[in-house]
């Protein structure tokens, strides 16, 4: 057939058309009529025979109806039988969706999109099949329904194993159109339309799981990558993405779709992981001055990687006299132990300094790791918590020389069970610490705050000598590291009562482990801790707006609690204003001595039980100083209640300014710190914002509309009118930019086509893990386990512990006598 009958004017109409992607063409249309079609194709086929429809959605599968009776609005598709009982169904839908010989299409894009449009109103699935191509350019293709092609037979691995199950759908169907190129123009003509299916076409109510309809578009795998950096899996992505559209049929793709992308997200970063995520942080530093890291490898493989950016500075300046950290597993897919640094900011809140990744625990990877801290930071912490670790111990001790060392009091406590118990020396009873007062006595010595050295010291031996515990050997070794763990010896250390456990620092680094998983990537884990560390920070920006915004109600007009609700942070200032109530209504002056220009004042206060405990508070008039014998100033920054007792006696209405910590105050931090281009997780490239702006207003029109029926019927309309005209000219989106590598770039924000310089490390081997079994704790060890509820055993006609009617050795054959047998009447039980 001569091309040339697709040269005419109405291909100049379809270019200049603002509101079609096609163009019909009658005359065309009748030209094409009188062409030869391929081989295969038979239009004439059953011209003769009586025509049967059925229809394919109705309850009754013998339900036969008339050709002239389809109702296109109630019937999907309608089924011919001939006579020789072949199937073929016709499919129905909206005249202007189907498709007829004599369509002009300004390309094979628009061929594509109208053609699946039409398929999936009718419930088919479009398969692009093969093509002719000229000179490197298409002249013919052909579009065929998803199930064309030979059906395959399953396949079998050897003779005697079964026929394996497979998933083709595929009928042999001869659905499909076949276009051609015009001459002298890049559009196309569609010359050939076959509209009969040889299988059941989809019913509506099941569209969205055709292939089509479960193709992720590029909001949804963000949505699926936003959800991971909190901790939700695809799974459990797809079940919110339910909640939030409404219903499963308005979601693109199923549960296995969303997990298939995450994984897919994985092998793409694949060998090229540990580059991708040293390229992001350079990108960081680059962009950050303040932005520090460094990073230390052994053959080509990573090692070890220290980071710490430019709030987490200020925040170690502000608040960095207590330092705690302590390691932290399963965070990344090789195992690489996590050390984030943490202390306590002016919320009491955790805040972090820095972090660390790290393929071994020993003391040359913890001393690596401290010194680039100390590089990061400039300056030592006057106090480091830590857990018993003798690697994080030799390492602190060689890096931070100025610094104190401490154990975690609740680490040692948590041992006292079983360490008691399983004496071997003096073979304690395990009722010991059952029956007796020991462990009440030993935990309000321990943990007293008050107590000097030498009342810690006489104490410990009047309760070892009660208890007959002199010689044990636990206990002497704790007592004999007493300086590392006791309060009583850190009472000199400015800020020694911010942190005595490690629970803070086991807190944060729980967050952390929420938000990643063991099956993460280093550069999907360091989005997360980014996104964890961000939410930290929010926290902080409102507890600071809380702080600066709230207004102060006295319950009664006190001159130095209003100062002080000027001064501290909210949080503070409830601290102080209970020791402020304290010094006003539970505490008296019971002695007052003058020593040459100072006071003595004799401070009792009357605790919850009923209890006086007196205080020595020395207090100088001229210069407004006190000190009291708590020490309470120098343990946690602000004034105990014996001072402000006196200050009332004294009528000083202000706290001195030599007693308000700074690291308490509400403006310790810069206002900068809060800034939006600080922040982590902020896409701030142009079409992001402009994308953000869109669904912006979008929300705000719903909104203003949202039970008004007829407002977001006219809203919905001009939306529709608004995406016909911007989807004209077709989408600008290339298929380069819709590949999975292109999304993936998009989502990690790195480009994954990079030379690898850093390979990822090996799977680390982390304390404990060479035994096969799990390694219980001492605590575990010590713990008592219930006894087993006896159950009645029908063959024994028993009540035993072991066995039932199913094992029972009297049916087996076995012997019937059994330990764990009770021989108890059932009414007994």
């Amino acid at each position: 057939m001569d091309m040339e009958v697709f040269q005419n004017s109405d291909q100049t109409a379809f270019m200049e058309s603002p509101t079609r992607v096609f163009q019909m063409n009658l005359d065309v249309q009748d030209a094409l009529s009188e062409g030869s079609y391929e081989e295969g194709f038979d239009s004439s086929e059953d011209e003769d025979e009586s025509v049967i429809f059925t229809n394919n959605n109705s309850d009754s599968p013998n339900n036969v109806i008339n050709e002239d009776n389809i109702d296109e609005g109630a019937v999907q598709d309608s089924m011919f039988i001939s006579p020789n009982g072949t199937k073929t169904w016709f499919p129905h839908c909206d005249d202007k969706l189907k498709p007829v010989e004599g369509m002009i299409f300004k390309d094979l894009d628009s061929v594509l999109v109208f053609y699946r449009a039409y398929a999936f109103a009718c419930g088919f699935t479009v398969r692009i099949n093969q093509g002719k191509v000229k000179e490197g350019e298409t002249i013919s293709k052909y579009y065929r329904c998803n199930r064309s092609g030979k059906p395959q037979k399953g396949k079998k691995f050897d003779a005697n194993s079964k026929v394996r199950q497979t998933s083709f759908k595929t009928t042999d169907c001869k659905a499909n159109i076949y276009v051609v190129k015009i001459k002298g123009c890049s559009s196309y003509g569609l010359l050939k339309f076959e509209e009969s299916h040889n299988h059941s076409l989809v019913e509506d109510f099941n569209k969205d799981l055709t292939k089509i309809s479960r193709k992720l578009p590029f909001t949804t795998k963000e949505f699926i990558h936003k959800m991971s950096l909190n901790s939700i899996g695809p799974g459990k992505a797809h079940h919110l993405m339910v909640s939030m559209m409404g219903g499963h049929h308005l979601v693109n793709g199923t549960p296995n779709d969303f997990k298939n992308h995450a994984r897919t997200t994985r092998i793409y970063i694949g060998a090229r992981d540990t580059q991708l995520l040293l390229n992001k942080l350079r990108e960081r530093a680059r962009i950050r001055k303040e932005f520090y890291f460094d990073y230390e490898t052994e053959n080509g493989k990573l090692r070890s990687l220290f980071w710490a950016d430019e709030i987490s500075k200020i925040n170690y300046k502000a608040f960095g006299e207590v330092l705690a950290f302590d390691a932290t597993y399963q965070t990344n897919k090789y195992d690489m132990i996590f050390v984030p640094f943490t202390g306590v900011d002016n919320h009491k809140h955790c805040v972090t300094f820095g972090a660390g990744l790290l393929s071994n625990e020993t003391q040359e990877s913890y001393k690596w790791l401290l010194e680039k801290f100390l590089i990061a930071h400039e300056k030592q912490p006057r106090l480091v918590l830590t857990d018993q670790d003798r690697s994080m111990k030799k390492a602190i001790k060689e890096v931070f020389t100025l610094s104190k060392h401490r154990l975690c009091m609740w680490h040692i406590m948590k041992k006292l069970p079983s360490k008691v118990i399983t004496s071997n020396k003096l073979h304690i009873e395990g009722d010991l610490l059952q029956n007796t007062d020991l462990r009440s006595r030993l935990h309000r010595l321990v943990w007293s705050v008050y107590m000097k050295t030498t009342t810690f010291e006489n104490k410990w031996a009047e309760l070892m000598e009660m208890f007959s515990l002199k010689d044990h050997e636990w206990l002497s070794i704790m007592y004999a590291k007493r300086k590392k763990w006791v309060p009583a010896y850190f009472r000199d250390i400015p800020m020694c009562g911010l942190l005595k456990t490690t629970s803070i620092c086991e807190s944060s680094n729980a967050s952390f482990k929420v938000n990643s998983s063991s099956a993460n990537t280093l550069i999907q884990f360091m989005l997360c801790f980014e996104t964890r560390l961000e939410n930290q920070r929010y926290r902080q920006r409102c507890a600071d707006f809380k702080s600066s915004t709230l207004a102060y109600i006295p319950e009664k007009d006190v001159p130095i609690e209003r100062h002080a609700f000027e001064v501290y942070t909210n949080r503070i200032f409830r601290e102080v204003k209970n020791e402020i109530s304290k010094g006003m209504y539970s505490s008296y002056i019971e002695n007052t001595e003058v020593i040459d220009t100072k006071l003595l004042y004799s401070v009792s206060q009357r605790n919850q039980a009923g209890v006086v405990h007196t205080y020595k508070v020395t207090y100088d008039k001229t210069e407004k100083k006190a000190d009291c014998a708590c020490m309470s100033f120098n343990r946690i920054g602000y004034l105990c209640s014996h001072i402000f007792c006196v200050f009332r006696v004294n009528q000083v209405d202000e706290i001195p300014a030599c007693y308000i910590n700074k690291r308490w105050r509400k403006d310790v931090l810069p206002r900068n710190v809060y800034t939006i281009e600080g922040r982590y997780g902020i896409d701030n490239r142009p079409e992001t914002i402009l994308k953000q702006e869109i669904m912006q207003v979008m929300n705000e029109c719903i909104e203003a509309f949202r039970c008004d029926q007829a407002g977001l019927l006219n809203l919905a309309e001009k939306v529709k009118e608004l995406k016909e005209n911007v989807l004209m000219s077709g989408s600008s989106t290339t298929e380069a930019e819709n590949t999975n590598v292109a999304v993936v770039e998009t989502i990690l924000g790195q480009t994954v086509d990079v030379e690898v310089d850093v390979t990822n490390p090996n799977v680390a081997r982390t304390k404990g893990c060479g035994r096969k079994r799990r390694i219980s704790g001492p605590g575990e060890k010590a713990m008592q386990k219930p006894a087993k509820v006896p159950r009645f055993c029908k063959s024994c006609k028993k009540y035993v512990v072991g066995h039932d009617s199913r094992n029972c050795k009297k049916v087996t054959g076995g012997s019937n006598a059994q330990a764990s047998e009770m021989d108890l009447p059932e009414s007994e039980i």
